[in-house]
């Protein structure tokens, strides 16, 4: 986007339900919501059905953004909120069980620079795959607190489980996660 007053007549647009605005905000943010969908979901295709129902929302309660902080991050939090509704929806409720069963890049000449910045998009790419095979509390947690930056008590009120319970699976989710990216990184060899 090259500016907020562009933004903002395309808010306005979307406002007055006109579609070409809606599509402009759904292409321009598309890509960053696909990766926060990625982090809570374990395949693509419930990933893009999350993103769907956030967008919707999105557009829903569009009439609430106060223009006060970052767009961006107001439809993230959405899409991340989408998110944990999702978890919560499923038959059983993983939020509330453990289960066990499951991040600057440099150089000076553009061919190291090249394969540096290779090499950090494969770590990358290992690690949203190590967290994707977390259970779904354990991701649901770990992507709250890590990666939306969101205290206990905040986790805790949002999922309805205690601090305690928060902090454990923390704890469990970064345990699980050095096993499986010591595990990949011993079959890079």
């Amino acid at each position: 986007m090259e500016n907020k007053e562009q933004l903002k007549e395309i808010i306005e647009g979307c406002l007055r339900n006109d579609r070409r605005s809606q599509e402009a905000i759904f292409k321009l943010f598309y890509g960053k919501m696909m990766v926060v969908c990625m982090r809570y979901t374990n395949d693509k295709d419930t990933a893009q059905e999350v993103l769907q129902e956030g967008f919707m929302k999105v557009f829903e309660k569009l009439g609430a953004f106060d223009y006060k902080g970052s767009f961006e991050g107001w439809v993230r939090r959405i899409v991340a909120n989408t998110a944990i509704d999702s978890i919560r929806r499923s038959k059983k409720n993983p939020i509330l069980t453990d289960n066990d069963n499951d991040f600057k890049i440099g150089g000076e000449n553009p061919m190291e620079k090249q394969e540096t910045i290779e090499l950090g998009e494969l770590k990358a790419e290992m690690a949203m795959g190590a967290i994707q095979k977390l259970s779904p509390a354990y991701r649901t947690v770990f992507n709250l607190y890590v990666l939306e930056e969101y205290s206990h008590k905040e986790i805790a009120e949002m999922l309805g489980i205690s601090e305690g319970t928060s902090k454990s699976n923390l704890a469990k989710a970064k345990m699980n996660l050095q096993k499986i990216l010591n595990k990949q990184f011993m079959n890079i060899d």
